[in-house]
């Protein structure tokens, strides 16, 4: 059974920054990537936005308007992945989440962190 375990986050002004850390715990078998999705007030989880992802060779891709900003990455061992948020905006307020994506024979399986606040807020 795969856990993952989130940590980070907080209040921060406007142009702060943030790391949020999510530690993965468990075993799977299958590949998976990780990603980093955002919720706001009224959106399902499961329907939360998209910010960023990585897969096992260390390719990542970021929402458009996270790009140059945020940074994602992720230790050798892929225990840990990292969000790494700068020049935050209001507008980054949310509950986020960090998830394993279950990629090729196992795909459609995913696992979530528990979440963790931002807040950016003068």
């Amino acid at each position: 059974q795969v856990r993952l375990l989130q940590s980070g986050g907080g209040s921060v002004q406007p142009g702060g920054s943030l790391r949020l850390s999510c530690s993965v715990s468990g075993h799977t078998s299958c590949d998976y990537d990780m990603a980093w999705y955002r919720q706001t007030p009224g959106q399902l989880r499961e329907l939360s936005d998209f910010v960023s992802t990585i897969d096992r060779a260390g390719i990542t891709s970021y929402a458009e308007s996270e790009k140059g900003r945020f940074t994602i990455s992720q230790d050798n061992a892929r225990t840990t992945v990292y969000l790494q948020m700068n020049s935050l905006k209001p507008e980054d307020t949310a509950m986020y989440y960090c998830k394993l994506v279950l990629q090729g024979r196992c795909e459609g399986g995913n696992y979530w962190g528990q979440g963790t606040q931002v807040t950016v807020s003068s």
